[in-house]
């Protein structure tokens, strides 16, 4: 899917580690919400609320997620899971578009 239809966004961004990530909320009719965003090539460590799957729109980064000693190279079309409640380590190795759906 290249778009998403009837869903409303918040027009606030989400500017997280001094501008190295900006996201937008997505809130869809039946309740739940993606934030579709950039993050800048940078080392960076997010935690988590709730379960999250992080879809690689365009670019390519590292992670590290939890429970894991190595390091593992997403590029556009791949995604992974991190649980709830954990945090994960990522590098963004060029300019990185991507889709993150909670829950």
């Amino acid at each position: 899917m290249t778009k998403f239809d009837n869903v409303s966004v918040t027009k606030k961004a989400n500017v997280f580690f001094d501008g190295k990530c900006v996201s937008h909320t997505v809130h869809f009719a039946d309740g739940s919400r993606k934030s579709v965003g950039v993050i800048l090539p940078a080392k960076l460590t997010f935690k988590t609320a709730e379960p999250e799957i992080m879809e690689i729109i365009a670019g390519r980064c590292r992670a590290k997620l939890p429970g894991e000693s190595d390091w593992r190279t997403y590029r556009a079309g791949e995604s992974f899971k991190v649980p709830a409640n954990a945090s994960f380590d990522i590098e963004a190795l060029e300019t990185l578009d991507y889709v993150c759906h909670f829950g």
